[in-house]
């Protein structure tokens, strides 16, 4: 990524992001269909059980990956402390503490609270010192995050009840999801994606295996319906291996807020696949709060990188 002579990195002096945009376009589309997998399989099984089962299958899928892909299986001595925050933050209190805020609120709620995401990761970044302050960027998330209220007050935001302590939980996995964002790029960006998501999410099922002989359930999971099943193979496979994948690739490449300004077009895709599977009417604020949406993410991605000052030393 080029710099001018002001320091600021223009969109137009980057690699191509058509791969990158690609990217993240998918991963909205998968991660779109994990209210609905998460609800499907929530009506059968404990959150607890399916969160485990969900890791279980990804930790399965990134473990064959690491033995046949080149590179290193294991992760260097001084990228430890990283990686495991990382899979504690991505998965037992990222994905617990959604899977139970989800089973006690809504998934309107949930989409809401999940639209806080590009700002935590904005804020986090500007703390940290990785981003620097643009007006452009701000107008846009906030742009997104009007989009998303607009989507969801379509949808029955107002007149849907969820729990307080079902919020709470949820906004606490945004957290989570923040960190693991923010955090996760520098180690996206030395290793690659594939390595930082594989070791992430690898100790993350480890972290989860001492709830085995409480949550495991194997009874209950064989005896639940092929959707039920399915719905939880789709929350391994596609959303904690594929989805997490994309995330990471497109956090290799650009800076965090760029990748979490996209987490703002799930709820209109969440809208039209509850269209399609479920049947669901769509409304004139789907259309709108789109609209603001694609024009907050536009403005985003079109915001100026401000390269930190380069000190130049006395010689």
């Amino acid at each position: 990524m080029g710099a001018s002579p002001t320091g600021v990195v223009t969109p137009g002096s980057a690699a191509p992001l058509g791969r990158v945009y690609a990217a993240l376009t998918v991963q909205v589309l998968i991660s779109a269909g994990t209210y609905l997998a998460a609800k499907r399989a929530m009506t059968e099984l404990s959150p607890f059980t399916v969160v485990l089962w969900r890791f279980l299958v990804c930790g399965v899928a990134f473990t064959l990956l690491l033995a046949l892909t080149p590179g290193p299986t294991l992760p260097p001595r001084a990228a430890w402390k990283r990686v495991v925050l990382l899979g504690l933050m991505g998965g037992p209190v990222n994905q617990t503490l959604f899977f139970s805020g989800l089973s006690r609120s809504t998934a309107a709620h949930a989409a809401l609270l999940y639209a806080l995401t590009p700002m935590g990761v904005y804020v986090a970044s500007l703390v940290l010192g990785r981003e620097r302050v643009s007006t452009r960027a701000t107008a846009g998330i906030l742009t997104a995050l009007v989009g998303v209220v607009v989507l969801l007050l379509g949808r029955g935001l107002a007149s849907a009840q969820g729990s307080v302590q079902g919020d709470l939980l949820i906004l606490t996995a945004v957290v989570a999801w923040v960190i693991y964002t923010t955090e996760g790029k520098p180690l996206a960006s030395e290793y690659g994606p594939l390595r930082a998501t594989a070791w992430t999410m690898t100790v993350a099922t480890a972290l989860q295996l001492p709830l085995i002989p409480f949550v495991l359930k194997p009874g209950e999971v064989w005896a639940a319906s092929f959707a039920a099943k399915g719905a939880i193979v789709y929350l391994g496979l596609m959303t904690s291996v594929v989805a997490y994948l994309l995330w990471y690739y497109a956090l290799s490449k650009v800076p965090a807020s760029r990748v979490a300004i996209f987490s703002n077009l799930q709820p209109a895709a969440t809208a039209l696949a509850a269209w399609a599977v479920l049947n669901e009417s769509l409304h004139w604020e789907l259309a709108l709060g789109g609209a603001l949406v694609l024009v907050g993410v536009r403005l985003t991605q079109r915001a100026p990188v401000k390269a930190p000052p380069v000190v130049v030393e006395a010689g």
